[in-house]
């Protein structure tokens, strides 16, 4: 499965008994689709977790991100569904727009 959308919310990495660290965090998507012919809005907010080195990647609240995982139980006792990331990426235009900010900030200084 892929998605894209933009990280809403992040709790701090933890880390799993076997001490792999561990990243949660709700990824809000938004997208158009085609369904039977017709154009559908789709919105949704996904709670998603990334281990190991994807939990340790420089993602944090508003950052628009490009995700591929499988969606799984949060528990085997529990019924609702959690995304786990096994590849991911943060879009490039955000980090284009991060780098015009800092230049736009330093020219105010100069």
């Amino acid at each position: 499965m892929v998605l894209s959308g933009v990280v809403i919310s992040l709790q701090p990495i933890r880390y799993t008994p076997a001490g792999i660290p561990l990243l949660s965090f709700l990824l809000q998507h938004a997208s158009e689709q085609s369904e039977a012919g017709l154009k559908r809005k789709v919105e949704c907010t996904i709670n998603a977790v990334a281990l190991g080195n994807l939990a340790t990647s420089h993602i944090q609240p508003g950052s628009s991100v490009k995700v591929k995982g499988f969606l799984a139980k949060r528990s085997a006792k529990s019924t609702q569904l959690v995304l786990h990331i096994q590849q991911l990426q943060i879009e490039q235009l955000e980090i284009q727009q991060l780098e015009i900010e800092h230049l736009e900030a330093n020219l105010k200084n100069i």
